[in-house]
């Protein structure tokens, strides 16, 4: 191929790839969104739904919630909160498993008197240490949905932290409400 060739050979590529690149780049200074991308809230909310089923499922493997008898839990007797023969309390195995594959933070409660106590955790006190052993808020804006025997899914804070979270009622053999599961992602 002779160089003139080969220059005009150039100067199409060029040409074609500044064309493309035109093409492509927004206009006006403003870059295009396109209405069809989810926004932040909504993959914040798909992900609380994909972990909180993967915790009824890894928890539903283990046989139906039950409570039976009581278990020293942070220095105190708490409920003991059991998935067929499985004891929840003091072991972090099921949502240890469930923060592994979908990030965030899991908790499995007790219902004890009135309220809920942490069981089986990944959450963090503020000070760094395991939230095991202590109560959901009151102020909760869940605890209305739960005493209820319905689901909660929305904002809350947590520990002086806003998070994107899911509870939903864990119930036994015979539809009493004994427990929560809880996912949740910091905003």
């Amino acid at each position: 191929m002779d160089r003139q060739n080969l220059i005009s050979r150039r100067n199409f590529n060029v040409s074609i790839l500044a064309i493309a690149t035109a093409a492509l780049m927004p206009t006006g200074g403003k870059a295009h969104v396109d209405d069809k991308m989810p926004s932040m809230s909504a993959v914040r909310d798909d992900m609380v739904k994909a972990s909180m089923s993967a915790l009824r499922a890894k928890t539903g493997k283990l046989g139906e919630p039950k409570i039976e008898g009581k278990d020293p839990l942070d220095g105190k007797d708490a409920p003991a909160l059991y998935f067929g023969a499985t004891k929840m309390n003091n072991s972090s195995d099921v949502v240890d498993k469930v923060v592994k594959e979908n990030g965030g933070a899991a908790t499995l409660f007790v219902k004890t008197g009135d309220g809920y106590v942490r069981v089986a955790t990944t959450m963090k006190k503020d000070d760094g240490s395991s939230a095991l052993g202590t109560v959901l808020d009151a102020n909760s804006p869940a605890i209305a949905m739960i005493t209820r025997g319905e689901t909660y899914y929305g904002d809350a804070t947590i520990f002086g932290k806003s998070y994107a979270t899911g509870y939903e009622p864990i119930k036994d053999a015979s539809g009493n409400v004994i427990g929560i599961y809880f996912v949740g992602y910091m905003k």
